[in-house]
């Protein structure tokens, strides 16, 4: 049977441990109820917080997507308007950082949880290969 990998996981905010569970209750374009992160994962219960204020570390990832944003929209405005006014950079910056949060938050956490938790996959938590 075929597994998720670890990056479609990670894009797809789902469990590091099973994969398949959704680690957000509602989709990213819910404008209010992007943030909400389930509590376990619904397919085999591990916690996503493993300790408290776990994901405030995720902040920096997010920053790095932010400053990373920031920089590619800055040379593409650049590129196209010929060195406009700084009051362009801003607005097109401001902009698009604000349209990119919820999917930066989304990924930030996801890539956190991934990387810094210590979780692996584990094949007998997939639903796929031990049916409930």
């Amino acid at each position: 049977m075929s597994q998720r990998s670890a990056k479609g996981a990670v894009l797809a905010c789902k469990c590091p441990r099973c994969r398949e569970g959704d680690m957000f209750q509602y989709s990213a374009f819910r404008p209010t109820k992007f943030d909400k992160t389930n509590e376990k994962c619904p397919v085999c219960g591990l916690k996503f917080e493993i300790e408290p204020s776990f994901f405030t570390g995720a902040m920096y990832v997010s920053y790095a997507f932010s400053v990373a944003l920031t920089i590619a929209v800055g040379v593409a405005v650049n590129f196209f308007y010929d060195d406009p006014p700084i009051s362009t950079y801003m607005l097109w910056i401001i902009f698009l950082v604000l349209l990119a949060f919820p999917h930066m938050f989304r990924y930030s956490r996801s890539l956190y949880m991934h990387v810094v938790s210590g979780v692996k996959y584990d094949e007998k938590f997939a639903t796929k290969n031990n049916p409930v």
